[in-house]
Formats: C-alpha cells, structure tokens, sequence
C-alpha cells in the first residue's frame, strides 16, 4: 500500500508540473520529459542532481560575451593609457591615444559598463565562494569560520588542497600570523578527510576562477579611476571614482548631471521598494528610500553615524551638484575645489556629532551696581497713573501699625485699612475712600464735566450708607441724587416735591 500510494503522490505531482504555464516553470523542468521522477528533476543540491554539483552549472558570468567584451576593452584602454603615460616620460608624442578623460558617449559607456560588471562579480565571487566552501567542507570544516573573506578562504584552500598538515603550508602570504597559527592548530586536530581527485579539482578550478573574477574586478576600478579623475575631477574628489561613475551613467552623462537639482541628483539610482501597505518611515529612517547612489559614497557611511546620514545625504547632494556643473565647464581640473569642497563636508558632519556648547553660569548683578534705565516724561507719568494701582487698592494692601486687620470669607482675605479697625474710617463707617487729587492736569471743559458729574476732580465725600431714597414731610420717599452738588444760584430744600411752584423753567437773564 505505501508503494502505491507514493506512487500515486508522484503522478499528482508530475500533472500539477504539466499543468503550469510556461513562464512559472524553470527552462530545466520545462525541457524534460514527463516520466523522469521528480529526483532527478532537482539538481541542484540535491543529492542525486549532477548538475548542480559542476563549477560551470554555478558560475555562468565568467563564461559570458560581455565579461569576455568589457574585461577586453579594459585591458586594452590600460594598455593604450600605459603607453601614452611612457611617451609622455620620454618626451616623444605617442602615435597611439586612448582618449583618457575624454568627455563623449564611448568613455561614458565603458565606464557604466565597467560599474555593471564590477558589482555582478562581486555576486558571482559570492556564489562560487559557497560552492568552495561546501565542496571543501569535508576535508576542514572549522576553516569557513576561522577566514570569512571568501577571497582570503579561496587563496587559504588553493594553497593547502589535501595535504593534512599544514605546517608545511606557506600562509604567512596570504594571512596575518596569528590567523595562520589558529589554523594550523586546527587543521592538526580537525576530524576532517581529505577529498577524492575529482572533488579536489573541482574545488582548485573553482578557486582559480575567483582569484581571477577579484584580479579583474581591479582592473575595472583602476580603470574607473583613472578615467574619472579626468573626466569629472571635482566630482571624483568629492564621492570617490567608482559612486561618481555611476552617478553619472545613470543621469546620462556629466552635462545631463550638471543641469540636475540637488533633490534629483539625491535620488538618482534610488531602488524601489514595496512596503505592502505598511508605513515607510522605518525605510526612510534606515536609508532605504529617497537615497540613490550618493548614499554608498564613503562620506556617508564610514565618516557619519546612521542617526545623521539622511541630512548627511542632502548636504553631500547640493555639493555634488554644484561639483558636476564646475567639472561640466571644465573649470578647475587639478580638483583643488572638490578636495577642499570634501573637507568642508567633513567638517561640518564633525561639527552635528558635537556636543552642544555648555550654559555659563552669569553672576547676579552686584545690587545698586548698575541704576535701570527708567524713561520719563509727561507721557510715561501719564501712563503709570492711569495703569497704576488705585486708592482701593493700595489701602486695602496698607495695614496699620498694632492694629488688627479685619478679614471676610473662608479664606481669611484681609481688607488692610479699608476694615472696621482702620480708625476714623471704622467710626464713620466708610469703606469707599475719597480719591486724591492727580498730578495730571486736567482741561478746563473736562474739570465743570467731571465736577457736574462727580468724578475725582471734584467728588463729594459721600457716606457709604448714603442712599438714593430721600424721606420728605411733603412727598413721602423722593428718589435723589447723594453726590450730585447744587449750584450756587439754587437753594434746595428737602421740602420742595416736584409739583411745588418753585420748580419750572427759570429764566436766564440776571
């Protein structure tokens, strides 16, 4: 039953395979025929696979056209600068001229093409260098962890191979001397076996072909170099050759990078990622969005801390714009500006890291050392007595010498000497005090207004008590004014009411 019914899993899932479209099938299962079991079909890693176990199945980039092209054209460029550099020496005019630091489309493909292929090796010497490090895992599995360089590990291996003692191996060329007595040591108590003679070659082969992909990675930056310290000096100066290289063939050339804004020259090779719905703030803040290739110059990640890279980012994209537009009028060809333009930005990224300078203590002022600048005038003294405190209140603030001051409410507010214990005022019972008279000088219109009115130019000290209903023999209650003065030329009498004969129209002849 347990036969069948494997049997029966393996049909489902060879219909399931023809059942899928071309495009979500790999070109090897695609390829292959319907009755091979799903075993052989892996590859891989797989146990059974061979394919994945061969050097080329894993590492295709060395074998293509355009790593063959480029690496061509770049040994070639070296070659023809190398000779223009010796005639130059001899002071004889070279027939051969490798138009270094020409400003045209070719220089500016050959170095785009250098940048593309300088970070697809990296990729492939990662992937050859797991392969290695699988294939030699049997023979000293501690290695992997003692050199984690995958070219120091490639050159460790291709120098050992099988042989088990590795004193006998010359590290000192290739490792620090205490990196080669920890692995000697270890190699002398490892459990490890040594490999068969295909698996050896396998692994030397593989060895050889990263030694080689690193040496021409080289020949790609030296070759990046050289041409961009002449093509876009000031810009070289300020983000390194290789990042102002690649700036530049993504904006489409210097003079296309020269009319770009700071904010777009920020962005410029910027990847974009999908956040699923999610909130992109933690990308920004990690430098995952809105930065391009400027964020990986050697500015911004080795000479400024996370926390400040995204404003490190602007700074160093205004400079570089204004870089790109020196270099794009040919101005300044020994970079004296973008060496100098770099230590401006160094400086000023130093400066953010420091701490904030400290508060000095001031001392007091010694007292009476120093008389206030008091202003003065017939308009301040104006001012102070119309917003200075009352009568009220300054004596409701006053208290008397051994006197008790008399207090209202729950919270105990005192009146001061507007209390029934401020003397004369307690015994005649007032608690309003007669406004003094002002220094202010007051119009004559406004003086006989105020006065008819009885305002505090003229006021009659009234009793607190006093109330506007008069008792009179005639009338009874007469409602009356308390502060209103009469006039000199009119007798007032509390026996007059409103219907006597005195009270009319008078005439105003005298």
């Amino acid at each position: 039953h347990g036969s069948a019914t494997m049997t029966t899993l393996a049909d489902s899932f060879l219909a399931d395979l023809d059942d899928l479209s071309d495009d979500d099938v790999p070109d090897e299962v695609a390829g292959a025929d319907a009755s091979v079991p799903l075993s052989a079909i892996g590859g891989g890693s797989g146990a059974g696979g061979k394919e994945g176990d061969t050097l080329n199945s894993v590492s295709k980039l060395p074998t293509s056209e355009r790593y063959a092209r480029v690496v061509a054209q770049v040994r070639d460029a070296l070659a023809a600068d190398a000779k223009a550099a010796a005639c130059a020496s001899d002071g004889t005019v070279g027939s051969l001229n490798s138009n270094l630091g020409v400003v045209d489309e070719g220089a500016y493909r050959l170095i785009v093409d250098c940048n593309a292929l300088s970070a697809d090796i990296d990729d492939e010497i990662q992937v050859v260098h797991s392969f290695v490090r699988d294939k030699y895992r049997p023979k000293l599995p501690e290695l992997e962890t003692l050199v984690t360089h995958p070219i120091d590990y490639a050159r460790v291996v291709h120098l050992i191979g099988n042989e088990m003692d590795v004193v006998n191996v010359d590290l000192d060329k290739v490792l620090p001397s205490a990196t080669v007595m920890v692995v000697s040591v270890t190699a002398a108590t490892t459990a490890g076996v040594p490999l068969g003679d295909e698996q050896l070659k396998q692994v030397m082969d593989a060895c050889e072909r990263q030694m080689r992909m690193d040496g021409d990675r080289r020949l790609l930056i030296e070759l990046v170099q050289s041409r961009m310290d002449k093509t876009a000096p000031n810009l070289s100066a300020v983000l390194g050759p290789e990042v102002a290289a690649r700036l530049m063939g993504v904006a489409g050339g210097l003079t296309s990078l020269s009319k770009m804004p700071a904010n777009n020259v920020q962005v410029l090779g910027q990847k974009r990622k999908h956040a699923g719905g999610f909130s992109n703030a933690a990308a920004v803040k990690a430098g995952d969005l809105h930065v391009g290739h400027i964020f990986q110059c050697d500015i911004i990640q080795r000479k400024t801390p996370p926390s400040m890279r995204m404003r490190a980012t602007r700074l160093v994209a205004g400079k570089c714009a204004l870089m790109a537009r020196m270099d794009a009028f040919g101005q300044d060809p020994a970079a004296n500006a973008g060496k100098a333009m770099r230590v401006e930005i160094e400086k000023k990224i130093e400066q953010w890291q420091e701490a904030p300078p400290a508060r000095t203590a001031k001392p007091l002022p010694i007292p009476g050392g120093e008389t206030k600048k008091r202003r003065g005038g017939k308009r301040a003294r104006a001012m102070k007595e119309r917003y200075g405190a009352s009568d009220l209140a300054k004596a409701a603030n006053r208290v008397n010498f051994n006197q008790a001051e008399t207090e209202y409410g729950l919270d105990g507010d005192g009146l001061g000497t507007l209390g029934t214990s401020a003397g004369m005022a307690a015994a005649s019972g007032k608690l309003r005090i007669t406004a003094k008279q002002t220094k202010m000088k007051v119009p004559k219109h406004k003086q006989d207004k105020w006065a008819h009115k009885g305002g505090s130019g003229g006021a009659l000290s009234v009793n607190g008590m006093a109330s506007s209903l008069a008792f009179t023999p005639v009338q009874g209650i007469e409602l009356v004014n308390p502060v209103q003065r009469p006039k000199s030329n009119e007798t007032v009498s509390g026996t007059q009411s409103v219907f006597s004969e005195l009270r009319g129209f008078k005439s105003g002849h005298k």
